[in-house]
């Protein structure tokens, strides 16, 4: 698909090194933990309380992703027993207006988006 209204020289490429990145910070784990963690630093546990539906297994790897890309940080906090915190890095805190951006974007296409999808199935189970 090309969009004749721009040159060729403003078109965006997405090579691996930012594939990846993407595919690791706005995963739906990652976003919702990045969401969690905008409005305040938690403990594992808390992340589990608030996003329910992931698991012990899925939310440790999300961690840990999100920490070696530099967007959440891991503090050890020194109380008895000794306890760990996640937070947002500074970051991190900057990926809030793209996803916000990228979501007001859903937010007003959704309809049109719907249509074209049951458009799509309505065409799919003509052929079946």
């Amino acid at each position: 698909m090309t969009d004749t209204t721009h040159s060729a020289s403003s078109r965006f490429e997405i090579d691996a090194p930012h594939r990846e990145l993407l595919d690791q910070v706005l995963d739906k784990w990652s976003l919702q933990v990045l969401n969690e963690l905008c409005e305040r630093p938690l403990r594992f546990s808390g992340l589990r309380r608030l996003i329910p539906s992931v698991t012990q297994k899925s939310l440790t790897s999300t961690l840990r992703r999100l920490e070696r890309n530099g967007v959440v940080e891991r503090i050890v906090l020194s109380t008895r027993p000794v306890a760990v915190e996640y937070r947002i890095t500074p970051l991190g805190k900057t990926l809030r207006p793209p996803v916000e951006a990228i979501l007001a974007w859903a937010g007003e296409h959704l309809p049109a988006i719907e249509a074209a999808r049951n458009r799509f199935d309505d065409e799919q189970d003509g052929r079946i």
